[in-house]
Order: C-alpha cells, then structure tokens, then sequence
C-alpha cells in the first residue's frame, strides 16, 4: 500500500511541477515526493520527524483544513516560519481522511493545475484509506494488548505476555516498569485534540529512543501511558532516563498549547515479569497524579520519592478527608486567615517539632513562632505536646495539599 501511494505522489508532483507532501487526517507524514525548490521549515520539520508539530497543527486547524472539503489555500505564518500553501482534503465516502500540501509562495498554482491534483483524488482516497485501515488495525492490536497488561486477572495478563513474545512485539519478558504522563489543564481550560496529539506524538518518539520492541504505549485521554520491558540489556536507558526524556520532549511539544499549563511523569518501581507491569503502572500514575497536584515536587516524580503521600494517594479517593483525620484542623482551613498559621505548623511538623530550625527557617523571632503554635492549639483545639495529635495534625495537612483544600503560599 505504501508503494502504491508513492507512486501517486509522484506522478501528481510530476504533473504540478512542485513537490507534495501528503499528510493523514492527524497530519502525521504519509509519503512525500522529491523535494527542490523553496522549502520552509515546517516542512522540513515534517519530513525530519514524521509529523508536524502541535503549533503549526493548531494553527492550521485555526484556517479551517478539518473543515475543508474543497481544495484551500492557506496564508503564510512567519511567526512559524511557513508559507503559503495548496491544501487539497482527501475524502473517502465524505470522511476525511488526510490533505495533499503544496508549498505555493508565489501564488503560481494554477486552476488547472489544482484540477490536475484533483483527478487523482479517487485512487488517492482509495489508497490512503487501505494504509489508513492497515496502520489503524495494527496501532488497535499494540493499544488493546497494552490495555489487557493493566487488567485485573494475572491469568489473562500472563497469556497476553505469551501473545506479545510469540508475535515479535516485545523483545523480552523480565523486569519492567511504567512511565506515566500526565498532562495538567491550565485554570479553566480543558483539553483539546492538540494537546492528545502532542502527546502522542512525544510517547511514540521516546518508544522508538528506547527501542520500539522494548516498550509498549498507551495514550488514555490526559494520560500516556510508556511500559518498558526486558531489562536493561543492550544499553537500554534506565528508567528515569526514559521519564526525563519523555518529561523534556512534552515540555517541548505543549509549551505553546494554550490548555496545557503544565505536564509531570510518574514512574513506578520496577516488577520481576511484564505481566506483573500493572502493579508498576499504578505507582506511576499515582505519582503523576500527586505530581499533578503538588507542582514542587518537579516535572519528573518517583513513587519511590513520595514519602508519606505513598500513602496518601492511596487512601483519599476512599472517603479519607482533613476533617476525617483532625476535625480541628478542618476549621482552620476554611477560614484564609489562617494561612501562616497553617504554614507555620506544616513547617514545625516538618522539622520533627524543632523551634529553633523551624524559626531559622521561617525567619521568625522564638517568641512569634510560639505565639502562632498557640493559636493554632486554641482554635483547633489540639495539643502539640501529644505525639498522637501531632502525627493527626501533620496526615491532615498533606492531605489537604493533595486534595487541593490546602495551598500555601511558599
């Protein structure tokens, strides 16, 4: 099939006089003819690495090319460093499913050249809709073998590890882990197609930086999903290596994507088979999600790392609240003005009950930390003194900034 589109490109290039360049539906680069002349670096960006990127995607999608049915012409960007250009949809039965592109800076297009390029569009839309079936049906094979490995039943999940192994899709069984990804909304943003393709454009280049038979991806809504498995033999990146990576390259690919304010990558402890992988999956996503809503903890977060909100993520989703483990401290988190207080105790907690370290930090007189350690015993009603209340006091606090009832301001 991919032959069979090669040659089409080719002989509508040929009959134009310009190269082309086509793209499917999520403008992933298909095939594209020789290419002399002018060039921009969006095409050059394109033909590097197989896709475009998300800005010039959103931008595109700004001028109306999803919405297109009839060849369109497209402005220059020199923000983006593109020039103008002939987009023609390709459409099989009306669905859309990819775009023939031809840089066109001097306007010299003509219309018989657009109905030369046109002609072609039957056996093109056959063509690409074969490939398109073929690549979807593969991509539908990994994604459902990857999703069966996260499953509850070790029975199922050790028979598709033998499926993967007899098929040639993973090299190896033996230690594995998980790498999750987890892309954070911007205040009253929800994201957007842009945003799911940039992140499956990074999972898929950081799975071919590690070796496409050494992992499996997933992507799940506001979340990729990377499983490593086989060890690390044959020079294979170790697994932070592989999250720093992957945290860097999503940085990238979503700093300009106005939903996306953020992205953080969990990563689990690693598991002695690949069908045991889910218990490392859960780990990392955990820890993405506690990454999600503790932005200090930095962009890459290791369940191994989390301390006491191993603990925590574990338990909040079932019924666990701050009025639930210290009624006291409840009360002062609903009123603002409480704030230093809160954040003077979480930091005397913090430091094992230490005044001086906790006033060195702080910079505070002894006399002033006192005073608002205090007022937190009275208007919680509590004692610091019992070791009990404490440990409460400190669980409370964590798990307010976990479930976001709790904020301070350093």
């Amino acid at each position: 099939m991919h032959a069979e589109l090669q040659r089409i490109v080719d002989a509508v290039a040929a009959r134009v006089g310009r190269p082309a360049l086509i793209e499917d539906r999520r403008q992933r680069v298909v095939v594209y003819s020789e290419h002399t002349g002018v060039m921009d670096d969006v095409r050059r960006t394109s033909i590097l690495r197989r896709h475009t990127t998300p800005e010039v995607i959103s931008w595109f999608q700004g001028v109306g090319i999803m919405q297109a049915r009839t060849p369109l012409r497209t402005p220059a960007c020199p923000e983006l460093d593109l020039l103008p250009r002939l987009c023609v949809p390709i459409c099989h039965h009306d669905v859309l499913l990819g775009f023939v592109w031809f840089i066109d800076a001097d306007g010299g297009m003509t219309d018989s050249d657009i109905q030369a390029v046109t002609r072609a569009m039957s056996e093109l839309s056959l063509a690409l809709y074969r490939e398109n079936l073929l690549g979807e049906l593969a991509s539908q094979r990994e994604a459902e073998a990857a999703r069966t490995l996260l499953v509850d039943s070790p029975e199922i999940r050790t028979e598709a590890v033998r499926s993967l192994l007899a098929e040639g899709v993973v090299a190896a069984d033996g230690p594995a882990n998980a790498v999750v990804a987890q892309l954070v909304p911007a205040r009253g943003q929800v994201l957007d197609e842009v945003a799911r393709i940039a992140l499956e454009q990074v999972l898929v280049a950081t799975r071919r930086w590690i070796g496409v038979r050494e992992a499996l991806h997933l992507v799940r809504h506001d979340q990729g999903v990377l499983l490593i498995c086989g060890g690390r033999g044959g020079g294979r990146p170790s697994t932070e290596a592989i999250a720093r990576h992957l945290s860097q390259g999503l940085h990238r690919a979503t700093r300009n994507l106005p939903p996306v304010a953020r992205v953080v990558v969990g990563t689990g402890e690693p598991r002695p088979r690949l069908a045991d992988v889910v218990h490392a999956y859960d780990e990392a996503r955990q820890s993405a999600r506690v990454g999600g809503q503790l932005s200090a903890l930095g962009p890459v977060v290791a369940w191994s790392n989390l301390g006491i909100y191993r603990v925590l993520s574990r338990l909040d989703g079932r019924h666990l609240d701050v009025a639930g483990v210290h009624p006291g401290l409840e009360r002062l988190l609903r009123d603002d003005s409480h704030q230093v207080l809160l954040e003077t105790l979480e930091a005397y907690l913090d430091l094992a009950g230490n005044a001086h370290a906790t006033a060195e930090q702080l910079r505070l007189h002894r006399t002033t930390l006192y005073y608002r350690l205090h007022r937190v015993e009275q208007l919680a009603e509590t004692d610091l003194k019992d070791g009990t209340e404490r440990l409460c006091l400190h669980l409370a606090l964590k798990l307010g900034r976990l479930t976001g009832h709790y904020r301070p301001t350093t």
